[in-house]
């Protein structure tokens, strides 16, 4: 879809969304979909496509990939803004605003939708890979997985993430300013990463497909 066909449904949306919003029984407001599009409670301006794209590719800068992730995964940081245990001030705002049952329905929408890399060179990383053991840095691989495809709420995607954000979120933990991971593990992994490890991990993980390899026959 692109963004001048999805023009006529983002206004209807819009005005819906103005004119107290959607049955209960429409599918929009089912999925999570009407959220995406208008913003839901949040408003227009802070519709996730705005910045996540209508595909949830994220923007290739800061705004993550949201497609295909764990749900459990997603609709944990948006409970984690609303607390304010990850920090971030415009998704703070947004997820402040979004009921519980808001949070779940678009989380529910974004894990559903398919996702498939841009094929791309993958540039080597030893960390990623094969980690560190002399400074008890265990690949990354470990719990994100050979192909970036991660395993479980705990564990997000990186594959198809944008690199810039990738980074960005190992500086983050490195500064300890952000602290929303299982037993602050990635605070511990980000404080021995030299910035070079951190590019060169950001990536080769940007650079992976993102989704679970075919089983072998």
């Amino acid at each position: 879809m692109t963004g001048r066909s999805a023009f006529p449904a983002l206004l209807w949306l819009t005005l819906l969304a103005g004119c107290g919003g959607a049955p209960a029984s429409d599918p929009f407001t089912k999925t999570g979909e009407l959220i995406a599009l208008s913003g839901g409670d949040a408003g227009a301006a802070n519709a996730c496509f705005t910045c996540h794209g209508l595909d949830g590719r994220g923007d290739g800068a800061g705004a993550p990939r949201l497609a295909a992730l764990d749900v459990g995964y997603l609709n944990r940081q948006l409970d984690d803004y609303t607390l304010g245990r990850r920090r971030h001030a415009p998704m703070q705002e947004i997820a402040k605003r979004l009921t519980p049952e808001g949070r779940q329905q678009v989380s529910a929408y974004y894990a559903a939708m398919r996702f498939e890399a841009v094929p791309a060179p993958v540039p080597a990383s030893a960390l990623y890979t094969e980690g560190d053991p002399a400074r008890g840095l265990a690949p990354c691989a470990t719990c994100h997985g050979r192909s970036g495809e991660g395993a479980g709420p705990g564990n997000p995607a990186l594959g198809g993430q944008p690199e810039l954000y990738l980074a960005e979120q190992m500086r983050l933990w490195q500064q300890g300013e952000r602290r929303n991971d299982p037993d602050n593990l990635m605070q511990r992994i980000a404080a021995k990463l030299s910035e070079a490890e951190i590019r060169s991990v950001a990536a080769h993980a940007s650079a992976l497909p993102g989704t679970r390899p075919a089983p072998r026959e």
